[in-house]
């Protein structure tokens, strides 16, 4: 097979990753009705997919630390695509093979959460590894492809729906399935460096663990992780239920603006790194962010309510990138070790926010509200962490 040598088909990869994990986290959602009414599976064990994908993808995060450096970066993200592969197109065929349709969606989720657990941890330190300029511009730039797979995911399915109708779904499952599979081919045969080859380094876990630096970095993770998904999980729900929405007004309002406008800041800063000294934006974004989740859950007007969600992606979209980008500066010679820690520190702040909207929704009766006036404590701990940053690890000769 031939080899590409060009490190943008390396870049190239490393964007459909991104997209292949958008699909593998939001194309079930979309089905969750249809798999209730199909199957006969009642709604808490439907909604229990989304926490047995991303448990999943929390222990794969840890794991990764130990195991990936030992079978290096080309064959971990071979495997991660075809596991995705087979987990997004097993949706349309493991709940028929088994006696319990539960049970084979539960098979089809661990393929594809296995899959994206492995992409999360490993297309950043791949793309940080190719020799290329303006690095934060680029972690950037790549992390926005996720949020444009959102909106693929969401556009092109409820457009296939209107077409063909919902209950012609498993050729779509497929047919997303395709995306993976395709970037197999690509991971076979383009270059890849490790981040210790590129001059990285590479730290054991315990070396890490006993940087106080690296703490503040994870803490900025999990805050990061939190005041994206305590929004973005919940954003259909609340439109709906809480601002009266219809339900396709507020999906395009509240989940799909929120993803474009996540995706507009990313490709912004991307484009404008030069100009914008990274911390002082991810100050104004966590300050954007808290004041997005005042708005979304004080106002009693609903325009203001969704115009609260919708630029809540557009405040939080520069956090995790950008964590990565000062975590390579700030915690020099972290290696595949750092990047996995800090993965598995985003995912259990996405964990750990949605869960807290819910508990405070329930203590307040159902109110939705309230449950995201909660949540305004993430960007709030995420502006005191980058205060504490700039304060002590990060030097003026950094700016």
């Amino acid at each position: 097979m031939l080899r590409r040598t060009n490190f943008r088909h390396t870049l190239l990869a490393c964007y459909l990753g991104y997209v292949t994990q958008a699909i593998a986290n939001n194309f079930a959602p979309l089905l969750f009705l249809t798999f209730q009414s199909e199957f006969s599976i009642p709604l808490s064990q439907i909604a229990a997919l989304s926490s047995v994908n991303f448990g999943i993808q929390l222990v794969v995060d840890l794991l990764s630390a130990k195991f990936v450096d030992r079978l290096g970066y080309r064959a971990c993200m071979v495997i991660a695509h075809a596991f995705n592969a087979i987990g997004i197109a097993g949706l349309a065929f493991f709940p028929s093979w088994t006696a319990n349709p539960f049970a084979g969606m539960l098979i089809a989720v661990f393929f594809y959460a296995v899959g994206g657990g492995l992409c999360e941890v490993l297309v950043s330190p791949i793309a940080e590894a190719c020799p290329t300029e303006k690095k934060d511009a680029q972690m950037s730039l790549l992390h926005s492809f996720y949020c444009w797979g959102v909106v693929a995911v969401v556009a092109l399915s409820t457009a296939y729906f209107a077409v063909f109708g919902v209950e012609n779904w498993r050729p779509l499952a497929c047919l997303w399935a395709i995306v993976p599979f395709l970037n197999i081919f690509n991971f076979l045969v383009v270059p890849i460096n490790s981040v210790a080859e590129a001059g990285g380094g590479h730290s054991p876990i315990s070396a890490l663990l006993k940087q106080p630096v690296f703490w503040l970095l994870a803490l900025l993770m999990a805050c990061s992780g939190a005041s994206e998904l305590s929004m973005s999980q919940w954003a259909s729900a609340f439109t709906e239920s809480a601002l009266h929405v219809a339900k396709s007004v507020g999906d395009l309002a509240g989940p799909c603006a929120f993803a474009i406008l996540m995706g507009c800041a990313r490709t912004f800063y991307a484009k404008f790194s030069e100009r914008v000294d990274l911390t002082k934006f991810m100050l104004l974004s966590g300050g954007l962010c808290g004041i997005c989740y005042l708005l979304a859950s004080l106002s009693a007007m609903p325009v203001l309510g969704l115009i609260g969600c919708g630029l809540c992606g557009l405040s939080v979209g520069i956090m995790w990138p950008g964590t990565i980008s000062v975590a390579t500066v700030a915690c020099k010679g972290g290696g595949t070790a750092m990047f996995a820690l800090l993965a598995l520190a985003g995912d259990m702040g996405g964990t750990v926010g949605p869960a807290l909207v819910s508990a405070a929704s329930q203590l307040a009766g159902g109110n939705l509200k309230m449950g995201l006036l909660c949540a305004v404590v993430f960007p709030l701990l995420m502006i005191f962490g980058l205060m504490r940053l700039r304060k002590k690890y990060w030097g003026a000769d950094q700016r």
